[in-house]
């Protein structure tokens, strides 16, 4: 039997990825020895779901739960990071990735879906309190080093204070499929389709977050009117009751991205800090810069006070890690 096995790009998770090639056929092996429920058996699960409703996901082939190892479909490596980077007309682009953004957001979500072991995952809700112990990452990993201890504890309550605020003026209620990480990365092309990985996170939310995703990707920049474009996309296509509300559509976005920007830098943070996984670094200042655009609306006036207040300009341009 004549095969070969290399290690492939990780990704932020506890996992590790083999491309294994067979008479000139490619697998990817998945090993876990941390988090494997989320990592093997709900990734697993949502791919199935996703494949059930024609999107294209990774097929699981076998698995070895006890061992950490699950054996899916090779996609290959053409990540459409790669592609909008060299393709001049980005917005033809964006656009296909919206397209399959609305075709996966008209999905019936469910609540439990089969896993590997033939017994049922849950696909939670987004709660209040998911977003909030999302965007506690940023208090948990990130704000210890830029500001003092004595510090530390007043502003995180007042900043959690105002952004529970937030989370409940959310005016659409959690009815769609929610991948929780849907940008470029996560986004190849396979075969003139478009294929989509890592989606084990995915719960059951607001249709802005996923679109935020996407539009305010901290791992490519692009212009204001470029995002601008995107989101006005989908807005034109998207259902009927959003684009009759733009206005608490475009409340909801804004929210949701602010929180996620914070959850991001805390998750980066973390990556380096715990994890010690560099690479990530370099994206905390574009991400703030995200973060900043977005809080340029009325509605955080008091949410810019308190970080302008207490992290500066200079502060968020760099790496501060001791």
């Amino acid at each position: 039997m004549n095969y070969k096995i290399r290690k492939i790009a990780g990704d932020a998770s506890f996992r590790k990825f083999y491309r294994i090639t067979l008479n000139k056929k490619s697998k990817i092996i998945v090993f876990a020895q941390k988090e494997k429920y989320k990592n093997l058996i709900a990734y697993s699960a949502i791919n199935r779901f996703l494949r059930h409703n024609k999107i294209l996901a990774p097929k699981l082939y076998s698995h070895n739960y006890s061992k950490g190892i699950i054996l899916i479909e090779d996609f290959g490596d053409n990540l459409f990071h790669k592609i909008l980077i060299k393709h001049k007309n980005k917005l033809l682009i964006y656009k296909k990735l919206v397209n399959l953004l609305l075709k996966i957001q008209k999905i019936k979500p469910q609540n439990k879906v089969k896993n590997i072991n033939n017994s049922t995952h849950l696909i939670e809700k987004y709660s209040k309190k998911h977003l909030q112990r999302e965007s506690d990452l940023f208090f948990k990993w990130y704000l210890p080093l830029v500001i003092s201890k004595k510090k530390l504890s007043r502003v995180k309550k007042k900043t959690r204070k105002i952004l529970s605020k937030l989370y409940k003026m959310i005016n659409f209620p959690n009815l769609h499929f929610v991948h929780r990480d849907y940008h470029c990365e996560n986004l190849i092309s396979v075969n003139k389709k478009i294929g989509v990985i890592d989606s084990q996170d995915a719960l059951i939310g607001n249709p802005a977050y996923d679109l935020v995703s996407l539009v305010d990707d901290v791992r490519i920049k692009t212009s204001k009117n470029l995002k601008k474009k995107i989101y006005n996309y989908y807005l034109k296509k998207t259902f009927l009751k959003y684009r009759n509300n733009s206005n608490k559509f475009l409340e909801d976005f804004n929210i949701l991205s602010v929180q996620r920007s914070l959850k991001i830098i805390g998750i980066f943070s973390r990556l380096y800090r715990r994890d010690k996984k560099k690479k990530y670094l370099k994206l905390i200042p574009y991400t703030w810069q995200l973060l900043e655009a977005r809080l340029n609306s009325k509605i955080f006036i008091e949410l810019k006070q308190v970080l302008d207040k207490n992290i500066s300009k200079k502060k968020r341009k760099k790496i501060l890690f001791k």
